[in-house]
């Protein structure tokens, strides 16, 4: 290792954890302020703009020590702001040991708020097309790539700065994040039926109707095809006047 090399070390070492981790030699401490502010600033900046609500339930004080651990111990890949979000996320889930400050439902919140960040900037897909009422048994059915069916034990969606206790949803919380023609972040509720139904189509996109409600009657034998496949007409007549499910 070189002299450069080895500087560049200590100084992204000091940057990170200036506590533990002496700058470089010959760069005086108000130089080094800056750069130790820049760096924390804009990756705090990025986290706090992705995690608002998260950010809402604790202290500045604590918050801030929660982004500087993050800063310190977790090596980011990338600059880009979604990937920064998705490393916060991982931090969170993979290496990160909760404390006292920490609601139960950190990781749930924590991803919920990833969901709405990564559709709020997904490309659209020009090749689904929207599905027609009257023609849904011979459209193949997709769930739109802008759209996440997800479960939680907390009601996540619902969390805020003033409702920050929320109970386990004893029933699983169901729900489908989207989003809508107005580009605006969305969520509906589904019940546990609705939630199989579109894991079916994601899993397996391009299926017909009856297909679908088939490989549903499998899972819940209980229920005769002739009901299932009328309550599936009704949701993804619903799901898709929404652009939920689509067809290609």
């Amino acid at each position: 290792m070189n002299n450069f090399q080895r500087t560049q070390q200590q100084f992204m070492a000091h940057i990170r954890d200036p506590i533990n981790h002496e700058a470089p030699d010959g760069i005086e401490d108000r130089r080094m302020a800056i750069y130790r502010d820049l760096f924390f600033n804009n990756i705090e900046g990025f986290i706090s703009s992705g995690f608002p609500v998260l950010k809402s339930l604790y202290s500045q004080e604590q918050w801030i020590a929660l982004v500087r651990l993050f800063f310190k111990n977790h090596h980011c890949e990338s600059p880009y702001f979604l990937h920064i979000a998705q490393e916060f996320l991982d931090f969170l889930s993979q290496s990160y040991q909760p404390t006292d400050n920490d609601p139960p439902y950190l990781l749930e919140l924590a991803h919920y708020e990833w969901v709405e960040l990564a559709l709020s900037i997904e490309d659209e897909d020009l090749t689904e097309k929207q599905l027609q009422e009257n023609n849904i048994a011979k459209e193949p059915l997709c769930l739109s790539h802008l759209a996440w069916n997800l479960s939680y034990q907390y009601p996540v969606q619902f969390i805020s700065e003033d409702n920050s206790n929320p109970d386990i949803v004893e029933q699983g919380n169901y729900i489908v994040v989207y989003r809508d023609e107005q580009d605006e972040i969305q969520f509906i509720a589904i019940n546990v039926m609705t939630a199989l139904l579109l894991q079916i189509i994601e899993q397996e996109p391009g299926l017909l109707l009856e297909q679908v409600v088939s490989r549903v009657h499998h899972q819940v034998a209980h229920l005769s095809f002739e009901v299932i496949l009328q309550g599936a007409q009704t949701i993804i007549n619903d799901l898709g006047a929404r652009k939920i499910i689509v067809t290609r």
